[in-house]
Formats: C-alpha cells, structure tokens, sequence
C-alpha cells in the first residue's frame, strides 16, 4: 500500500528535528528520510532515481558538468535531478541532503549549488550547463536501517557519496568545489564557500619555519587538479612526502588539526566521530604537504595524508579563483570497510545460530 506523502512529509521533518536533540543514528535517520522521497515519487521517477547496488553507475562519480561527465564515461549522470521534481518532492530531496551532512556541510553543498547562478551569469549560459537545479539524487538499494545500501548526490563541484551496512555510515568519497572560489562582483560580492579550506591550509603553512618548508613544499607550482582525481582507489604512490606531524611543534599541531576538524565536520556528529578515530589513529603517520605559491592568491595546492585517509586541496584554475576540495577514505571508499564489516559479522552470526 503506497504511504501518502502528506504523511511522509511531517514523519521526515520530525526525523531530522528528533536527530539535532538526541543522538540518533545517522543510518536511521537517512534511512527514514530516503524511504519518504521514494515514496514521493511516481514510477517514472523511481526508475530514474532508483538503482540496484550492482549497478555500474555505483563506482562511476565525478564532479564536473553533464556533458563533462559524458565524455569522460561515454554514459549519462544517473539520478533524479532537482528540476524534474515537484516543489514537494523538492522539500524532501533537501531533507534527505541534510540527513546525510551537518550543518555546515549543508551550507556547504547548498550555497555550491547556488553558485551555478553566477556562472550562468558569467558565461552568458542557457541554463543548460550551469543550473542549480541539475544536481542528481541516486539511491542505490533499499534504504534499511540494517541493510545495505547508498545515496549519491551529484553535480557540478558537488560529489557525495555515502554508503550503509549494518546501521554503519560512511561519506567517502566526498567532492566539494566553488568556482568562483570569491565571488568579486554582483550582490553576493565576497562569498567564499570554502574560505576556511584555503585559509587554514595558508595559516599551517604560514607558521612553518623556512627549514620545515623546505620538506613541506614539495613543488615549486601546483599541480592541475587534485591528484587522485576520481580514480576508484585513492592512493598515492610511494611513501607520503611532505612534513611529518612529528616534525612540528604544538602550535603547528594544532593549526593541523584545525584544519583537519574542518573536513571531518562535514557529517553528522556520529559519523564525524569516525573521522576523527581515523585522524587520532593515524597519529604520526600524517604528512602535510603543499605545492604552489605562499602568497594570498597564486595557484597553490595542499594535501594531508594519513595511513587511512587523504585530503587534497587545490585552487589553480580561472587565476587562482576555483577550489576543488576532497576527503577520501584509503580503506573505506564507497564503503568498502563496512561492507567487508557486515559480512563478517553476518557470517559470524549465521555461525553462531
């Protein structure tokens, strides 16, 4: 029997307000939140919006334009965009959006989106290309509080993936861009969405001393794009470069960890706390290192790695005025840790009965 989504509609606000006074768990309540969606769409909808974890799309993310996208996988962008749906619809493709960040994840990713405004502004476009309403929403599987399943929300600058096993979360890998990185005319003059990103990133390399910068900077320029780009599998070759951790000195450390609490802090408290045992397990192994020019407003690049993760930050493009910033999980991309998790402990149980 099809739940009315007049009905659905208070039962996912109410997740989401529930989830800001207790601690509930994010599976839960993205689960519940992907159920009503669904729920609101017509067959036609789902077909697009709805496809099996075996799908090949699953592996398939990128953070570039549509036709971008075409002509670097030969296909289409799978998912439902934001422009096909009811204004209803619309209300719970947000709700589910903010289920699966925090806040200031959501500020995040919704004012990105805005951003297509001022390029469609910029570049005399259609519409076609630069839209805020093409961002798409693709679930894979059946939402389940225990199951497994995945929710991709995609767009231009905008790739977040998050997958489910077992009530276990993990957001990885994780795309923010902003192009303009500071918006330097019109009436939203002086926005900079990811100002933290690159500001912290300047401060720590800022207080290294000119010895330290000589491990730190590990190329004069910066590279074109971030390094690991939308392979599959993150890794960079070799040893990490750069500084060690333990090569700085407290104040340093703590410039460190700012920086790396602003990207952790992306997803809800439950799922950030994940973040943070990576970041405290990593330990010593963390490297930061940086390519580019020191000055305020060159081309530069940033990245920090750790025996399980890697952050990488570059702002080359358009003079120096377009941000690509990205999380990813060494081990747990597309969630790969959990799923291995889950059949472990299936097994286990299957086992013991």
């Amino acid at each position: 029997m099809r739940i009315s989504v007049r009905l659905l509609l208070p039962l996912a606000a109410a997740a989401l307000l529930t989830s800001a006074h207790y601690k509930v768990q994010s599976s839960i309540v993205m689960s519940e939140t992907a159920k009503a969606f669904l729920a609101s769409l017509n067959a036609d909808q789902v077909t697009k919006a709805k496809m099996p974890m075996s799908a090949k799309s699953f592996y398939e993310f990128h953070f570039v334009p549509d036709n971008n996208y075409e002509q670097f996988y030969k296909t289409n962008r799978k998912g439902l965009t934001i422009r096909e749906m009811t204004p209803s619809q619309r209300h719970l493709a947000q709700s589910l959006l903010a289920s699966c960040l925090s806040q200031r994840g959501f500020i995040k990713a919704t004012s990105i989106m805005s951003l297509e405004e001022i390029l469609k502004v910029m570049e005399n476009d259609s519409g076609e290309r630069r839209n805020p309403e093409k961002y798409y929403f693709s679930i894979y599987g059946d939402p389940s509080e225990s199951g497994k399943w995945a929710l991709r929300v995609e767009g231009h600058h905008l790739s977040l993936n998050f997958f489910l096993a077992g009530g276990k979360v993990v957001g990885a890998p994780m795309f923010f861009g902003t192009n303009p990185a500071e918006v330097r005319q019109g009436p939203r003059k002086g926005m900079r969405v990811l100002a933290k990103e690159d500001d912290l990133g300047r401060d720590l390399l800022k207080s290294l001393t000119a010895d330290q910068k000589k491990t730190a900077i590990v190329n004069s320029e910066a590279y074109p794009d971030i390094l690991t780009a939308v392979q599959r599998k993150a890794a960079l070759a070799g040893q990490p470069s750069g500084l060690a951790v333990t090569k700085m000195n407290a104040k340093q450390k703590e410039l460190l960890n700012v920086l790396l609490h602003e990207y952790a802090n992306n997803v809800p408290e439950d799922m950030a706390a994940v973040r943070h045992e990576l970041i405290k397990k990593a330990g010593n192994s963390l490297h930061f290192a940086w390519a580019g020019v020191e000055e305020k407003g060159g081309p530069h690049y940033y990245r920090i790695q750790g025996s399980t993760f890697l952050i990488e930050y570059d702002n080359t493009q358009n003079e120096a005025n377009h941000v690509h910033a990205m999380w990813r999980d060494l081990n747990g991309d597309f969630g790969e840790d959990v799923l291995k998790a889950h059949y472990e402990e299936s097994h286990q149980s299957v086992k013991a009965e």
